[in-house]
């Protein structure tokens, strides 16, 4: 297998632009890849401003930032976005049959050495990697929001990733600062496996009334040192997002803790997502971002 030098990212969104913008930072040629040309104008957009943030803080000069963005090209063509690249990293929705699309796309676009990796954060890699003809190339880049900044990257192996593969991944993984970890190929993996379920509680705590936002959100900072509370991780997650992982999780074990609350199920139909609707357990409009809302979604 080649060194990884040329490297492409599906999805401009908040994870694909994270991805894309560590990679170029240190060094690699990045297609970053949306079929949406404002998405890639507004994932550029967001990687040039977290640069001005990092010279801010004096972690990188201007000619740092340029040589990063130098290294990222974007492209609206999936096609021509993988081709010559030595590693792709989808960064789509979290959504399986679209994933499985992506990766039938791959597998007839990109050579057959070519590192196919997903960022996904709970579906199954297995599943994912029946959609190539050589699953063993597949593998499980599960990256933490922001990228630029959280060291952690959950490693998946499928049933059939070769170990040549998962050497690789944990090379380059080292070789752009960060620490990566194996996990197995189960439904939400660790960190969602175990973080979802208190997400939940939290959000079932809500709906029964236990206690307000603010005060189940103080409770868990200031208590069990979390540096944010369940609720407002969840909104900057994506209400949409929990949602969906819970699900991956309740349909793989069957097991009613995995169920989602019903209230979480009512914010993401009346399109409260968090962050990205500007509300969600909070108000982040304009004129209220990061306020507490009183009560508003108590049962």
């Amino acid at each position: 297998m080649t060194k990884i030098k040329n490297i492409a990212v599906i999805g401009a969104g908040t994870m694909g632009s994270g991805i894309a913008h560590t990679f170029a930072q240190f060094g690699y040629s990045v297609g970053l890849i949306d079929i949406s040309e404002d998405s890639l104008k507004k994932g550029m957009t967001t990687i040039s401003k977290n640069l001005d943030r990092m010279i801010a803080k004096e972690r990188i000069t201007e000619e740092d930032k340029a040589k990063t963005l130098a290294n990222i090209t974007t492209h609206t063509d999936l096609q021509k976005g993988v081709n010559n690249v030595d590693l792709v990293v989808e960064a789509a929705t979290e959504n399986e049959s679209l994933k499985l699309k992506i990766f039938k796309d791959l597998g007839d676009y990109c050579s057959e050495d070519t590192i196919l990796a997903t960022n996904t954060s709970s579906i199954s890699i297995t599943k994912i990697a029946t959609a190539v003809s050589n699953p063993e190339r597949v593998i499980g880049m599960h990256f933490m929001n922001p990228v630029p900044i959280m060291k952690l990257v959950e490693v998946i192996k499928g049933y059939s990733t070769s170990n040549e593969v998962l050497k690789a991944v944990f090379g380059l993984s080292e070789a752009v600062g960060k620490v990566p970890v194996e996990v197995n190929d189960y439904p939400g993996f660790i960190a969602n496996r175990i973080l979802m379920p208190m997400i939940n509680e939290a959000i079932e705590s809500l709906y029964n009334g236990v206690a307000g936002v603010y005060e189940i959100d103080t409770v868990m900072k200031l208590g069990m040192a979390h540096p944010m509370g369940p609720l407002q991780l969840a909104d900057f997650i994506g209400l949409d997002v929990c949602l969906s992982i819970l699900n991956v999780m309740y349909d793989g074990f069957k097991n009613p803790k995995y169920a989602p609350c019903p209230l979480l199920v009512n914010m993401v139909t009346a399109g409260k997502r968090g962050v990205k609707s500007e509300e969600g357990f909070y108000d982040y409009s304009e004129s209220r971002k990061a306020e507490k809302v009183a009560g508003q979604f108590q049962k």
